[in-house]
């Protein structure tokens, strides 16, 4: 009798202490649900880092922590990315996307396309392309997908000829007439502005055009238009593009709000990529 009851006082023992360690363990397992989870992306320049600004306060209501990492330079962002330092980027198009796959051996992969930064030709010295005078020096990013970019932009308004297209890009060994010898001089896409005053013409994006006052529809000799593939996209990894705050974020980045704050504040220079 005396071992019965020791046993049973040993199970109430046992079973009290299991619903203390059971109610301590519900409220952490709440509060770890309830923990808002924190979405890395890297970018550069406004819009893009504005549009991340903008989306915030919505995936804060979602549980997501949105953390825009600002980087200096069009490499970073990609390195960091294929790295896992950060969850997703959004300064770049695909093109130049597939360029660091292909050198990096990297398996970066476009999640949705939120504008078209409306390319064009600036010149500090000129009006119009007809006054780039003979031997003219026309600065482009040097970038193999911006060097095709360019060059194409240039042909589709005769200002050269191209051959048909040897490899995934064009280059200036594919120019098959320049009627007035144009130079073309490639730099590094964050000095394009720069350029503005040391070249006759810079070919660049509204982003680049934008601190030096200019825009597309006002000074550009030549834009591009939407009619390509180089609208900036968001950008994740192929092990992480299907994740929740990922997709949340793609979701909140083509919103009637984002179109909105584009049309207002960007007009013509970034052209909402997204129905």
């Amino acid at each position: 009798m005396r071992k019965l009851l020791m046993l049973s006082a040993l199970l109430m023992i046992i079973l009290a202490g299991c619903g203390k360690d059971k109610a301590a363990d519900t409220p952490a397992k709440v509060e770890e649900k309830n923990e808002a989870v924190t979405l890395k992306v890297a970018s550069l320049i406004p819009p893009m880092t504005e549009i991340l600004e903008l989306v915030k306060p919505k995936l804060a209501e979602e549980g997501i922590d949105l953390e825009v990492v600002v980087l200096g330079d069009n490499v970073q962002p990609n390195s960091a990315l294929a790295a896992k330092e950060v969850d997703a980027n959004f300064f770049q198009h695909v093109p130049y996307m597939e360029e660091f796959n292909r050198n990096n051996n990297a398996n970066l992969v476009p999640i949705t396309p939120i504008y078209f930064a409306n390319y064009g030709v600036y010149s500090k010295d000129y009006a119009s392309i007809d006054e780039l005078p003979e031997g003219a020096v026309i600065a482009m990013a040097n970038d193999v997908s911006n060097i095709d970019r360019s060059l194409s932009l240039l042909a589709q308004h005769d200002v050269i000829t191209l051959g048909e297209k040897k490899d995934t890009y064009y280059t200036k060994a594919d120019i098959t007439d320049n009627p007035k010898n144009y130079k073309f001089e490639e730099v590094d896409l964050l000095m394009l502005a720069r350029m503005y005053d040391d070249a006759d013409a810079v070919v660049m994006t509204p982003a680049y055009a934008a601190p030096l006052g200019l825009t597309p529809k006002s000074d550009a000799l030549l834009t591009e238009g939407v009619e390509n593939d180089f609208a900036i996209t968001l950008i994740a990894r192929e092990d992480n593009k299907d994740w929740e705050p990922i997709q949340k974020l793609a979701d909140a980045m083509t919103s009637p709000e984002v179109r909105k704050f584009l049309e207002e504040n960007y007009d013509e220079t970034a052209i909402p990529a997204f129905e």
